[in-house]
């Protein structure tokens, strides 16, 4: 089911023009927030990720109480799933006039089945730590992150892990990955030019709560593969459990499954 798409706040038939920059240039930027029972999670924390985002497009947004009542009424439509929220530049094609666009729905989305199975994946395409415009923006240009989940699919695997090509580990194409070592909960560091995930920032703020140890930083693969357990994090996963890397296989652990708890109480809260 998708609710009524809002198209800067007006009820809309969800349509956009061919000359929008979103469909001739991939230019624009998104967030996808979680409803539950029709309350969205981390409301603030997700429109000043939007803020952050359109800013270094250069994307002028209408005021934040604007996008928190189109948000929170598709919010109240769609219930329990998801709330999506994609901002365009407007018209691409030169002497075409359009503005910038902003289009709230929402959908049903249920959390993956999990434990989840990753295949990795090196991506050139990453920053991965070299700083530029768009660094930390999360940005509608998803093409070669949708197209390393294909490639993990087709190897038999449900998602990528991606890596630098020297084999620091990055991120999932749509989430954030942690894993155990020693009783610490290590996780790689901002600096990489990962996405500032929400759901990385609530899960290492419950781990410190709960007396478990945190590390950011640089890794590769092979510091992961000695791990106890293995988790993926992201709005929709929430914190769910990595059953293999590649070939290395593990089985659900007590940490991942602490955090999870505590993650689904917060959420719901």
């Amino acid at each position: 089911m998708i609710t009524e798409v809002l198209i800067n706040g007006a009820p809309s038939e969800g349509l956009i023009p061919v000359t929008d920059s979103s469909v001739l240039r991939g230019d624009g930027c998104f967030e996808v927030l979680k409803s539950y029972d029709g309350v969205v999670f981390a409301l603030d924390d997700h429109i000043e990720r939007l803020q952050t985002s359109a800013a270094a497009l250069q994307i002028d947004l209408p005021e934040r109480a604007e996008l928190a009542s189109w948000i929170e009424k598709t919010a109240a439509e769609v219930g329990t799933g998801a709330v999506r929220v994609v901002v365009t530049r407007g018209a691409s094609v030169p002497g075409v006039d359009g503005p910038s666009n902003v289009i709230v729905f929402g959908h049903a989305w249920d959390v993956p089945e999990g434990p989840a199975r990753l295949f990795p994946v090196v991506a050139p395409w990453h920053p991965a730590g070299v700083d530029w415009d768009l660094a930390g923006a999360k940005v509608i240009s998803y093409g070669p992150n949708m197209a390393a989940v294909r490639r993990a699919r087709k190897e038999g695997f449900d998602d990528a892990l991606l890596l630098t090509p020297d084999n620091v580990v990055l991120e999932g194409p749509t989430f954030s990955v942690a894993w155990v070592v020693g009783g610490i909960l290590e996780t790689p560091g901002l600096d990489l030019g990962i996405l500032g995930s929400i759901t990385r920032r609530v899960v290492l703020d419950l781990a410190w709560e709960e007396g478990i140890p945190v590390a950011e930083g640089r890794w590769t693969i092979d510091r992961l593969k000695r791990a106890t357990e293995v988790m993926a994090l992201s709005t929709i996963r929430e914190v769910q459990p990595v059953k293999a890397v590649g070939e290395t296989i593990w089985e659900p652990g007590p940490v991942t499954q602490l955090l999870g708890r505590d993650f689904a109480r917060r959420a719901h809260r």
